[in-house]
């Protein structure tokens, strides 16, 4: 009797490298499991095999959502402008500025009106979130467009007022092609706190991040924030901007959101890390953190610690994690609470332990 053969069998097959029975049954199945080896089917083991189509694959990429315009190419006419910031390749940012917005709202990063964000669109021009607007709930038609002194070129909304921030480190830092200033609470707390985030405990943090910056407080939207954080993040991708927030940049829009929940993240594991008891100590060490430095440059971002010791590259000397002191109270001191002593019931207990003693000593 013949076989019948399934798409089952024939996988059986060719994994032991049994030909298939001359006399076989197969099944459409079994048909498609074969129709890339022709060779095996009963009476074509001598036939020239089929000629295979060839499939040329592309040189495999990494998402890049950098805005990229040629040198001198700005507009510059009222009408010129309006065209360039109508067109659809700026749509497509001020959409992706939308969806930055709305996750930094969802991960609770921004509260209020609180956060913005700028992507630099040419040499002279840079789009802006507006003033005044929850971050969760922009729409496209919201932005604005700037120069890279701050005078608005476009848009109907006013522009954030911390623009001049941003515009500062683009100044200093060219690769700066996106900022975003926000307020996630883990690394928001190290900068109340003042407390300068570790290095060399989090590899990716190492990379990603290199050194988290403390930046000295000034008023916000101040020319003397926009002078002081331009000063820090043209060296610093992240910087902890004391008793506000934090201020990083990218590459693009997406690259700077990725350092901002990088840093949060960091923060968060840091404080969970210190309440543990352990020692956090150097981490991984000099030499290690030489090659994240390395993994750091190669992926064109700033390093400003390429040239310390490695004795240095991971001296967290300064970070003291959980320590909370409490001043001893002093001998004299009254009792922080609980009810006065009543003079009368003090005399009374004098009274009766008097008469003890008296009574045991008879």
């Amino acid at each position: 009797m013949r076989s019948v053969l399934t798409a089952q069998d024939i996988e059986q097959l060719l994994r032991t490298g049994a030909p298939v029975p001359a006399d076989a049954i197969l099944t459409p199945s079994a048909r498609d499991a074969l129709k890339d080896r022709a060779s095996l089917l009963p009476g074509r083991s001598s036939a020239a095999p089929a000629a295979k189509s060839v499939t040329t694959y592309a040189e495999p990429s990494v998402p890049d959502f950098e805005f990229k315009w040629k040198p001198g190419s700005d507009p510059k006419t009222p009408a010129e402008i309006a065209a360039f910031f109508n067109s659809p390749e700026i749509l497509v940012l001020k959409e992706r500025m939308c969806d930055i917005g709305r996750r930094l709202y969802a991960k609770s990063y921004t509260d209020g009106n609180g956060g913005n964000i700028t992507i630099r669109v040419g040499d002279n021009l840079v789009l802006s979130t507006p003033t005044l607007i929850s971050k969760g709930f922009m729409k496209p038609s919201d932005m604005a467009l700037i120069d890279m002194d701050g005078k608005q070129l476009a848009g109907t909304r006013k522009r954030t007022s911390e623009a001049m921030t941003h515009l500062a480190i683009m100044k200093r830092q060219p690769k700066a092609r996106s900022c975003i200033h926000a307020h996630p609470p883990h690394a928001t707390a190290f900068a109340v706190a003042r407390v300068q985030p570790p290095t060399c405990l989090v590899t990716e943090a190492d990379i990603f991040l290199g050194k988290v910056a403390l930046a000295p407080y000034q008023t916000p939207g101040s020319p003397e924030n926009a002078e002081t954080i331009g000063e820090v993040a043209k060296d610093n991708q992240c910087v902890l901007m004391l008793n506000h927030g934090v201020m990083v940049w990218g590459k693009d829009v997406e690259d700077a959101h990725w350092k901002m929940e990088n840093v949060d993240a960091f923060c968060q594991t840091v404080l969970l890390a210190s309440q543990l008891g352990g020692e956090l100590g150097e981490g991984i060490g000099g030499k290690k953190a030489r090659e994240l430095i390395a993994i750091r440059k190669a992926l064109g971002m700033p390093e400003g610690r390429e040239n310390l010791k490695e004795c240095e590259l991971c001296d967290n000397s300064d970070f003291r994690p959980g320590v909370a002191c409490v001043a001893p109270a002093s001998e004299s001191a009254a009792p922080a609470s609980g009810p006065a002593a009543d003079p009368a019931v003090e005399a009374l207990v004098t009274q009766l332990t008097e008469q003890l003693m008296k009574q045991l000593k008879g």
